[in-house]
């Protein structure tokens, strides 16, 4: 019975360790980019002289860092080494997921997420409202490039190259924007991150579109509000476009991307 006592004491000792070390580091990430010894005991309770020993071997492992000119700590390369991995982790799907039902309940229509998939902008979920259009919203569904909200966000936002194919071949149907509209459509959505469209897709369904992107500042999916007339109308500056624009930086934020408005 003695050994064991004897092994849980030093056990408990690593955790404690271990539940100090992270509560600095996620004080030296609250006061980012860079913190006095003073203020950083200060924000979590410490003695000076305690904060101190643990930033030497935070700093021996590479997840803290000093500034030689002011003495200032700050997170070293491991911490956001690990805090980018986590990032990169993160499910768009998982996380879009209770905003869409949120937005679905305030609103009353059908929204949905698409990702970019091996044929285009694919619907990888759906809150559906209760008066829901069905026809364009499954999950699994393609849409179009340049004939959909969501496919006009893709073309938008994403690398040339991924989506000069489809959208070449998209140019050459009837229906088809001129280069010089799509230009003009393309420059505009850029600068509101909203995308409104009317009877695009099927005469009397209007959708709203909105890019999601990663810490990187890459394009992860669209999020899309999308219903039928005279309900929705789809106004690029209505309260359901200015909504759907929240949403989408509130989720862009957890993926670690910074505000379009920063």
């Amino acid at each position: 019975m003695a050994d064991s006592n004897a092994d849980i004491t030093p056990r408990r000792q690593k955790v404690q360790a271990a539940e100090v070390g992270t509560d600095i580091l996620t004080a030296l990430a609250e006061l980012a980019p860079a913190t006095s010894l003073s203020r950083l005991a200060e924000h979590v309770g410490m003695p000076a002289s305690k904060v101190h020993r643990y930033l030497q071997a935070l700093m021996a492992s590479g997840f803290a860092e000093q500034d030689p000119l002011t003495n200032h700590y700050g997170l070293g390369r491991a911490a956001l080494f690990v805090g980018l991995a986590a990032l990169g982790r993160l499910d768009v799907v998982k996380l879009a997921t209770p905003h869409l039902a949120q937005l679905r309940d305030e609103l009353n229509e059908t929204c949905f997420l698409a990702v970019w998939g091996n044929r285009g902008p694919a619907v990888v979920h759906v809150e559906q409202a209760v008066r829901a259009v069905t026809l364009v919203t499954q999950v699994g569904s393609v849409l179009p490039l340049l004939g959909s909200s969501t496919g006009l966000v893709f073309n938008a936002f994403m690398p040339n190259a991924e989506t000069a194919q489809l959208r070449e071949a998209e140019l050459r149907l009837p229906s088809a924007p001129t280069p010089g509209a799509l230009l003009a459509a393309m420059t505009e959505l850029q600068r509101t991150h909203i995308q409104p469209v009317h009877g695009l897709l099927m005469a009397g369904v209007n959708a709203l579109s909105a890019p999601l992107f990663s810490g990187d500042q890459r394009l992860a999916g669209v999020i899309t509000i999308v219903g039928g007339e005279p309900g929705f109308m789809a106004e690029a500056d209505g309260d359901a476009a200015k909504r759907l624009h929240e949403v989408a930086r509130k989720i862009s934020a957890r993926m670690g991307a910074q505000s379009d408005e920063d």
